[in-house]
């Protein structure tokens, strides 16, 4: 049963880093040290608590993100152990927008990997406080300094160790802890029970000269500390203490520690930095939304309090085949009792919550209620989706969204028996509730549905899941790339005509339009009005955007999404029995795609970051192979004996890429990729594309 506590005593973390940096098995180590679980699971064997997924368990990846709550001390933490693998980004980005603090899980041999720096800037926009774990002290490679050198380097973080390792590789056996200046070791293979003693020898001024850092770093974070090291006084522990935990919550500060989660080291002290440095809700401040009930959308904001009125965010939707939808909620304010009704003020409606349950993995405890500072799973909800508010009806707020990523890849997908077409449709529509990073569209010109997602990967794990789940088998055609088109130049006074006349009433609209690049990238079709003296009616104006808006779904190349553009609206006439909405409508789609014609439209193509990590033996090959890949090198480094480099390569040369990186380095070389940005396409893959198209829409 879920046992209270106050409110300070709360922790609301999530586990983030790269793939394979030891995320689900460090969470295994925490639940099995809190007494949640009473056997400790592997990756390897599949037999974790939080990657439940049969997809999880066979790949040894954690796909969706699992909620648990244990208890360490007098403190109740939430934890949220997230997928490392950019396809699953969306993930990490929907739990850092509702928790308060972050353990950053690094490999102690791999460092600081793409993905790591990923999730760090996810928590950073969100300022979500951390602390660093540098996993994997036992592994060949393995070098603690050097890590905390790549976090400085490559995060822009302050990091500092607190602990320091005893040996590393397979000599790793103790960890120092600089504060107490105690070492620790385990007088068991579980790591259970710990044994304090005085710092070695020989590791002494090592250890003193971690600690030195340490007040000198905090010194230059921290007034208080900047007086006691000024004034040339060493600072008592619980002054050192209390400092970092100042230090972290203001996000000026890393504490590292160090271990091996699956040699069951280090853990203990994790916990222990979680409880004494990351903060309680009443430690961040109040959630900021605006009042939906002022026109000029004023701001609102909510303090973490019981009593305060009720506010929570559905980051969260899962199907569970017994209970129906799961909606995964932080509370923000106020509380929650079962069986009552909540405003849902995104929709401006109401909403029956039949149960409120706190999650172990996919595993639910039902309870009466829950109140501020809790992440619980609603059952009843029908309306509600992902990144809705859900508040107080008296006292509404809407609370800021998450940001979610573009998909990059696409594939056409179809059922194998046209019987199932309309089983598919609620299938994907599930799935569409559940992960707002995946998109469906249907396709006209080809009369193909179409998804679309953030990778391979994540496009495999969907159409693995229909079979295993619904049990609906389907034909895939192979990944295509998720081009765009922008327009090169700037074109001014393009004229847009919709006159038909018919016998009776006709139709008239004609609007002149001035379309640009766009100043600010990533930011799509951008809209303004600067109609003056009356020319078109106001109630016209919102057809116009709606025109250009779906003039720009489909560009003048090949019939992919128009972005980064500036599309004004000077100038245009209207009649006064003809005009209509829709006459309007089309006459500013018909101005777009003459403006794509004159402003000469381009294709982009995403480029992805990947860093590749290869024995020297295989370097040659790899990179030889990768410049036919149209890469272009940004830099190259050491890490042990094996070379690493970190490349920009365009996503339709990286299709398959695991299998020719396999068979090159005889599996022995290892890559990562994640999105950057979008670049233009050179012109003779350009003319490639359209020919495809084109091809493609002949076929059909």
């Amino acid at each position: 049963m879920a046992k209270a506590a106050p409110l300070e005593k709360y922790r609301n973390i999530g586990i983030i880093a790269h793939i394979d940096a030891g995320k689900t098995t460090t969470t295994e180590r925490i639940l099995f040290y809190t007494g949640v679980i009473h056997k400790m699971g592997t990756v390897d064997e599949g037999n974790t608590t939080t990657d439940w997924m049969p997809q999880e368990k066979e790949r040894g990846i954690t796909i969706t993100a699992a909620n648990t709550t244990c208890f360490w001390k007098d403190c109740k933490i939430n934890i949220i152990d997230t997928p490392g693998h950019v396809d699953f980004t969306v993930e990490v980005e929907r739990s850092l927008k509702v928790l308060d603090g972050a353990v950053v899980v690094l490999c102690g041999c791999s460092g600081v990997q793409p993905q790591t720096e990923t999730v760090w800037r996810q928590a950073d926009r969100y300022h979500v406080p951390r602390i660093a774990f540098i996993n994997k002290m036992d592994r060949m490679g393995a070098n603690f300094d050097r890590v905390i050198g790549e976090m400085h380097e490559r995060l822009g973080a302050n990091a500092v160790a607190i602990q320091m390792p005893v040996g590393a590789e397979d000599s790793f056996r103790a960890i120092i802890d600089v504060i107490n200046e105690k070492q620790i070791t385990y007088s068991d293979a579980e790591g259970v029970d710990l044994v304090r003693s005085q710092v070695p020898e020989e590791f002494k001024e090592q250890a003193k000269t971690y600690r030195h850092q340490l007040i000198e770093r905090l010194a230059e974070v921290d007034d208080q500390m900047m007086e006691i090291f000024l004034g040339e006084r060493e600072p008592a522990i619980p002054e050192i203490m209390a400092a970092i935990r100042r230090a972290v919550l203001a996000n000026k500060f890393v504490p590292v520690l160090c271990g091996s989660s699956l040699r069951n080291k280090g853990v203990q002290m994790v916990l222990d930095a979680v409880t004494d440095f990351l903060p309680s809700p009443l430690d961040v401040p109040p959630i900021k939304g605006i009042n939906p009930q002022n026109k000029n959308n004023e701001p609102a904001e909510r303090p973490a309090s019981a009593e305060a009125p009720f506010s929570a965010l559905v980051f969260k939707i899962m199907s569970d085949p017994y209970v129906g939808k799961l909606f995964f909620t932080r509370i923000y304010s106020g509380k929650l009792n079962s069986g009552t009704q909540a405003y849902n003020s995104t929709k401006k409606l109401k909403e029956k919550i039949s149960k409120v349950v706190v999650m172990h993995a996919n595993k639910q405890e039902i309870v009466d209620s829950a109140s501020a500072g809790e992440i619980v799973a609603l059952v009843g909800l029908k309306e509600s989706k992902t990144g809705d508010t859900l508040c107080d009806e008296a006292n509404p707020i809407v609370i800021e969204s998450m940001r979610l990523p573009e998909p990059v890849v696409s594939m056409a997908i179809e059922p194998k028996s046209k019987a199932d077409q309309d089983k598919m449709g609620l299938i994907l529509k599930k799935f569409l509730d559940e992960d707002p990073s995946l998109k469906v569209k249907y396709d006209h010109e080809t009369a193909e549905t179409i998804i679309s997602g953030m990778g391979e990967l994540h496009l495999e794990i969907i159409i693995d899941r229909m079979k295993r789940e619904n049990n609906l088998e389907t034909n895939i055609g192979r990944p295509q790339v998720a081009y765009k088109e922008t327009i090169c130049n700037r074109v001014s006074g393009v004229v847009g005509k919709f006159i038909s006349q018919t016998g009776g009433r006709g139709q008239y609209g004609h609007v002149v339009i001035d379309v640009e690049p766009a100043e600010e990238k990533g930011k799509g079709v951008v809209f303004v009005n600067k109609i003056k003296g009356g020319s078109i009616p106001r109630e016209f104006i919102k057809p116009c955007e709606e025109g250009v808006i779906t003039a720009s779904q489909n560009g003048i190349l090949a019939g992919y999404p128009v972005t980064d553009l500036t599309v004004t609206l000077i100038d245009g006439s209207y009649h006064e029995v003809d005009s209509s909405e829709l006459a309007f409508k089309l006459a500013a789609k018909y101005a777009l795609h003459d403006a794509l014609r004159m402003g000469k439209s381009k294709f982009m193509e995403p480029i992805m970051d990947i860093e590749i990590v290869t024995p020297d033996d295989y370097w040659g090959q790899v990179i030889g192979d990768l410049n036919t890949r149209r890469a272009k090198m940004i830099s190259t480094g050491q890490r042990g004996k094996l070379k690493t480099a970190r490349l920009e390569v365009p996503l339709a040369e990286m299709f398959n890429y695991v299998n020719a990186l396999r068979s090159l380095s005889q599996g022995r070389a290892t890559f990562s990729m994640e999105p950057a940005f979008y670049a233009d396409v050179p012109n003779h893959i350009a003319e490639k594309i359209i020919g495809m198209k084109t091809e493609t829409a002949q076929k059909k």
